[in-house]
């Protein structure tokens, strides 16, 4: 083979290298946006670029994985549902208090199933991973009741009902039990 020929060949393989690398990140990429929804867009706003979201939004999944997250047993749903009940009824008389239960329930919650509950933002980032679609709706609920709980009497009762609702899609989507169907297979 002359030289031009060995150039070409070398020049096919960095085409061929290019594009298998271009395809396998670009499938990465609609992977997390899949997995992650409107997560993957918020933590790419956030971030230094693509590459460091992607990592984010990877390391997260990889902390989750290891985590032991398990579904509620009966009882614990039921009583944890009873609860959730019992909060909404308290809203009417105290809304600062019943949103700051619901924060506390949701953490609860959490807690049961798995989740470590220290610290807000890794809370948040761990929900991210398997409720994308509701991650948004905690952090402003949690914000709405870290806010107006420091209003001294002056709280915005329409925005601690939308901390409310927010709450609600999370604490819905956090209700799984683990009724026996895996087993039984």
């Amino acid at each position: 083979m002359d030289a031009v020929g060995w150039v070409l060949l070398i020049l096919g393989i960095v085409i061929v290298a290019g594009l298998l690398w271009w395809i396998a990140r670009s499938a990465r990429k609609r992977a997390l946006h899949r997995d992650f929804g409107p997560e993957y867009d918020r933590t790419l706003a956030r971030s230094g670029g693509r590459g460091e979201a992607e990592a984010d939004l990877r390391d997260r999944r990889e902390r989750v994985i290891d985590l032991d997250i398990r579904p509620l047993t009966r009882p614990d749903h039921d009583r944890f549902a009873s609860e959730w009940t019992k909060v909404q009824a308290g809203f009417v008389d105290e809304p600062v208090s019943a949103v700051s239960d619901a924060d506390r329930l949701i953490q609860q919650v959490m807690s049961k199933r798995g989740y470590p509950v220290d610290d807000f933002d890794r809370r948040a980032a761990d929900i991210s991973v398997e409720h994308p679609d509701v991650v948004e709706n905690y952090r402003s609920a949690h914000s709405i009741a870290v806010k107006e709980g420091r209003s001294e009497g002056q709280a915005n009762t329409e925005a601690l009902g939308k901390a409310m609702v927010y709450y609600r899609s999370l604490f819905d989507d956090l209700l799984i039990v683990d009724d026996g169907a895996a087993r039984r297979n």
